[in-house]
């Protein structure tokens, strides 16, 4: 079979850019595993809590098991910087296999869209994490990003894609 490549981002990498509605971090990472069981471990909300930094102190509180699907929504807890917050995702594109998008419906984001691709590759999975995001407050938010908004996002992201290697290569095959 021949391998699904993207055509672009192509390359494995991170990159974070203003986009007209906020910022855009885009992480490309391949995977050696297939897609069969990449997908799967992404579509599962539990796994959330293995690849976020335990600094977030980051909790489902959604019971388990969560179901994925189009409007799925998901509760969680999580702490920033010492202060308690609540989120709330709800899945708005669900293609089993492929991919699925969640926005954030309360939280501590103005703007949170976070689109996971998965592909076919010769290496085993392609996959993407692209999250549009802008911090609240306005101006303010602006100024939040440039202080530490942005670096912050980029390290929680930096933290996935380590624990992503670490927990899919303790797969059996």
């Amino acid at each position: 079979m021949v391998a699904e490549i993207p055509a672009t981002p192509s390359q494995d990498g991170s990159t974070l850019s203003r986009i007209e509605r906020g910022w855009r971090l885009e992480n490309v990472q391949i995977l050696a595993r297939p897609i069969e069981d990449v997908f799967p471990f992404f579509e599962r909300p539990e796994n959330l809590e293995a690849i976020t930094p335990p600094w977030l102190r980051f909790r489902i509180l959604t019971p388990s098991p969560v179901p994925m699907h189009v409007d799925a929504r998901i509760d969680y807890r999580l702490s920033l910087f010492g202060v308690p917050l609540r989120w709330r995702t709800r899945i708005v594109r669900h293609e089993p296999g492929r991919a699925f998008v969640d926005e954030q419906e309360s939280g501590p984001f103005a703007l949170w869209h976070h689109t996971h691709e998965f592909r076919r590759h010769l290496g085993g999975t392609w996959m993407l994490d692209r999250v549009d995001f802008r911090a609240p407050l306005g101006p303010l938010g602006s100024l939040a990003h440039h202080l530490f908004v942005g670096r912050l996002v980029k390290r929680i992201f930096e933290h996935r894609r380590s624990r992503i290697v670490e927990l899919l290569e303790q797969r059996e095959a």
